[in-house]
């Protein structure tokens, strides 16, 4: 480690730069601290939201703590005692609020990284909104949240209703009265399914795949299963897969219930959009009010373009947490490692890596 130095007025050089505070960035800068790493002298983490609770601060206000599944406490600080009826925005919020004071990790906010690139002598150029950074390795755990993938249909700017996605639903109450068409065979689809029904006039389901409902409790053999296929394809280069694409959707009893009058009935992806609704070449027609695409996120990546580290399959190819194209750049929070209790494993992971690479350790030893 090293004494912070500015090399003048516009760069500031440290060893590490962590982007995101997240789950996955906020473990990372836990483990630098327990390293001894200082923060402001040898790292320095820098979020672009205003303010703490990563992705999770800007979810709907009808996901409750109760109803998130598998949020896994950071490391050395449990969350305890929360109110299962509050929103998770509020609660989790709270919790990494309180976790970066106990911790001392004195993120900066809000600050947005433009662009990573090539520096001297061996280290990487960070350039944000509030500076620029010299440092010798970087953890990015900027998420996907930045970054809510929109399908193109043909027909779809004809639409004359509302078309929203994921990232800015609203809660269910917006949509009383009114048919909704939810597109999308993951978590948040279902859910939103669920809560809109009540308050809809009507309701349709439409994903591209048959979705796979998964009975019974997601265990460590399941749980294992899951990650290794996701490492598999980022060992490759290729984008990785959604959580629920690997593991299936979880039954518990909203979910039967939901299959049972109907409202989780699932139609094929519709073949374009009308401006009244959808409709399928089988000649298949419906008229909505509202397209909510529940259609998932991309990884939030594109400030590392400069450093050229997609494959041509379109990913990033990975070496546990290590961009195999550059060991300075660490991806947490990205693929495998895309899950509260990964991101963990996963910021450790990296520090073990980032100070064996700071000792001039060679990568694989």
């Amino acid at each position: 480690m090293n004494d912070i130095g500015v090399r003048d007025a516009a760069v500031t050089d440290v060893d590490v730069v962590v982007i995101g505070a997240g789950q996955a960035g906020l473990a990372g800068a836990y483990h630098l601290r327990r390293r001894g790493f200082e923060p402001e002298r040898d790292f320095v983490v820098l979020d672009h939201a205003p303010r703490p609770g990563g992705a999770w601060q800007f979810r709907w206000p009808s996901l409750t703590y109760g109803k998130v599944h598998g949020m896994h406490a950071l490391p050395g600080m449990e969350l305890t005692g929360a109110d299962p009826e509050r929103p998770s925005s509020e609660v989790i919020g709270a919790y990494f609020d309180a976790y970066e004071k106990r911790f001392d990790l004195r993120v900066r906010r809000p600050v947005g990284v433009h662009r990573v690139s090539e520096g001297e002598d061996g280290r990487l150029l960070v350039e944000t909104s509030a500076g620029t950074w010299s440092t010798r390795a970087l953890i990015n755990a900027t998420g996907t949240w930045d970054r809510p993938f929109w399908p193109r249909y043909p027909g779809q700017e004809t639409f004359r209703g509302r078309q929203l996605h994921t990232a800015i639903y609203p809660g269910p109450e917006a949509f009383r009265g009114q048919r909704v068409i939810v597109v999308g065979g993951g978590a948040s689809g279902t859910q939103h399914l669920m809560e809109i029904a009540p308050y809809a006039a009507e309701t349709w389901w439409v994903t591209r795949r048959p979705p796979v409902f998964a009975e019974g409790p997601f265990d460590e053999d399941r749980g294992r299963n899951a990650v290794a296929m996701v490492e598999e394809r980022v060992r490759q280069g290729l984008p990785p897969l959604s959580v629920v694409s690997v593991t299936g959707l979880p039954v518990n009893d909203a979910v039967r219930e939901a299959r049972a009058n109907g409202v989780l009935d699932r139609l094929p992806m519709f073949d374009r959009i009308t401006p009244s609704g959808v409709e399928w070449d089988d000649g298949r027609h419906v008229e909505a009010d509202v397209i909510l695409w529940a259609t998932g996120f991309r990884a939030a990546i594109e400030h590392l373009a400069p450093l050229r580290l997609r494959e041509p399959g379109g990913g990033i190819r990975m070496d546990g947490t290590r961009a195999a194209a550059d060991p300075r750049v660490h991806l947490v929070g990205y693929g495998p490692s895309a899950s509260t209790i990964g991101a963990n494993r996963a910021g450790r992971a990296a520090v073990r890596d980032i100070v064996r690479l700071l000792e001039g350790v060679p990568v694989g030893v």
